[in-house]
């Protein structure tokens, strides 16, 4: 077995460098997407909305710097064109959303795919004994959770 500089089996830290990849695709469609929605939404809950949605942005650009610096750190590059993120990203794309209810389901389906990889690399880097890899994944799905459990309350749903 190889090891790299922080003490991980090279093989198993190129394995999630591509699977947090795919999960930096997904994050970028996926804050593009509030982005989308912050700018166009309309009607009756707008100001709330709008709010909500610019917080949720700010917080998925800095989960995309702490992906792209955790695959750097595992000695890997972040994938950075968005030829890359359309091809790699699991995120559905949100076009022209400006209904209340069908951006907080586009928000709903995104996390929920989001979710979905990072349980698998949540999975696999407690395989490669990364903690770095493993205690980001947890903080991101506790989140995450929690937010689709406020999106879900909000469309009148439950879990």
């Amino acid at each position: 077995m190889s090891l790299n500089t922080i003490g991980l089996d090279k093989d198993q830290a190129q394995a999630l460098a591509k699977e947090l990849n795919e999960l930096l695709a997904s994050f970028q469609i996926y804050y593009q997407n509030l982005r989308g929605i912050h700018w166009n939404i309309k009607g009756k809950r707008f100001f709330d909305l709008h709010v909500k949605f610019e917080e949720l942005y700010n917080d998925a650009n800095i989960k995309v710097d702490e992906i792209a610096e955790r695959i750097l750190t595992l000695g890997e590059t972040p994938l950075h064109t968005f030829e890359d993120y359309v091809s790699t990203g699991k995120v559905p794309v949100g076009k022209n959303i400006s209904e209340d209810e069908k951006a907080v389901r586009l928000i709903v389906d995104s996390l929920s795919e989001l979710l979905k990889i990072e349980r698998r690399i949540l999975e696999i880097s407690d395989e490669a004994n990364d903690e770095g890899t493993n205690s980001m994944m947890s903080d991101f799905i506790t989140e995450q959770e929690k937010t689709v459990w406020m999106m879900k309350a909000w469309l009148g749903e439950t879990v």
